[in-house]
């Protein structure tokens, strides 16, 4: 940033990538409640086939575990959530997802308000969802499981 450098606000992307095409439901929302979690919630119902069961892995926050947010899965029985620790963000692909939106779409890129953000947002997702492509783990299961045990075992330690 340089000494000039002026803010003009910030919005909240909440995002869904399918890891069976590689398509991904965002949307983007001035705060990150409970309220704007399940209203994202509500989008991926809607436009998702309803015969299928969505499992969707996210961290610990506390908008995630809101007990407005456990009633509402308890009504949407497909919708389960897995909640990932707090040191191990590298577990979700949608991580890897947002990586790739940041470098084209949004680094040295520069907004007058918060309205061109979301659209240059909307926009990339559009343009990605025209051609998406399944993310692959390239490493072998083996090590990533073995990692992810590391760091529940960090975590443990600090508790």
């Amino acid at each position: 940033m340089t000494h000039d450098y002026t803010r003009h606000g910030t919005t909240t992307l909440f995002a869904a990538l399918s890891t069976l095409d590689g398509a991904v439901i965002g949307d983007c929302m001035p705060q990150h409640r409970h309220q704007e979690f399940t209203r994202f919630l509500k989008r991926v119902d809607l436009e998702t086939p309803s015969e299928m069961d969505l499992h969707l892995i996210v961290d610990t926050y506390a908008t995630h575990k809101h007990p407005a947010v456990e009633r509402w899965l308890r009504r949407h029985p497909r919708f389960h959530l897995h909640f990932t620790p707090t040191a191990c963000s590298w577990l979700k692909l949608v991580e890897r997802w947002f990586g790739n939106l940041t470098q084209p779409c949004l680094r040295r890129a520069s907004f007058h308000n918060v309205k061109e953000l979301t659209q240059a947002i909307d926009d990339y997702i559009r343009n990605h969802n025209q051609t998406p492509r399944v993310f692959v783990w390239s490493a072998p299961v083996e090590r990533i499981l073995k990692k992810a045990a590391k760091c529940k075992e960090a975590l443990d330690a600090l508790h």
